[in-house]
């Protein structure tokens, strides 16, 4: 098997390699795994947890020129131990010591601002595809800054003045469902 450098798993993971992201996965997931399972979770979470982070590397590393001054395996275990204890501590779960299997850095202060936009962001996207489809066709349309004329020529409405009202309706009943949800609670605290 191919082995990368901690410059090149970064570069990989920029651009979507398969190869550097297998290499990656089969390379490093055990030790999140187990160290997820010895700290309350189990196999699914350890997935998750996993999954968050390459997505948090991904955001870092797209976003700005990322370095990092340690073993690549350092870095990503560090980023899902910060992903985990935070996951418990929402959970509510009280743990004395927690198990650590390998040497980590101390990013939170790096990582936290990154975790909380993910988390409003998954919020976000999980009342989203509940809206209607035309509610979501009009709430894409205005994101990508289409003007109202064209989303009411697109959506087959009789005027702007329509589409204007009709995106207004979309995005209260976004907005109200969203705060309805016991998550936006905690996400605003």
């Amino acid at each position: 098997m191919t082995r990368f450098n901690a410059e090149e798993i970064i570069k990989g993971i920029r651009q979507h390699d398969k190869l550097v992201l297998q290499y990656v996965y089969k390379t490093y997931f055990q030790f999140i795994k187990f160290f997820v399972k010895r700290n309350s979770g189990n196999d699914d979470d350890a997935e998750d947890v996993y999954q968050d982070a390459i997505i948090i590397i991904y955001k870092k590393a797209k976003k700005e020129d990322l370095k990092i001054n340690c073993l690549f395996k350092t870095y990503l275990y560090s980023v899902c131990r910060i992903l985990w204890l935070k996951e418990l501590e929402k959970k509510k779960v009280k743990i004395e010591k927690y198990w650590d299997n390998e040497d980590y850095i101390d990013l939170s202060y790096d990582i936290l601002t990154i975790i909380e936009k993910n988390e409003r962001y998954k919020l976000y996207q999980s009342h989203f595809i509940r809206l209607e489809e035309d509610c979501q066709k009009v709430l894409r349309l205005s994101l990508n800054k289409v003007p109202l004329k064209k989303i009411a020529q697109i959506m087959g409405y009789k005027s702007k003045d329509y589409a204007k009202k009709r995106k207004f309706k979309c995005k209260e009943k976004l907005m109200i469902s969203i705060k309805n949800d016991p998550k936006f609670n905690e996400l605003v605290k």
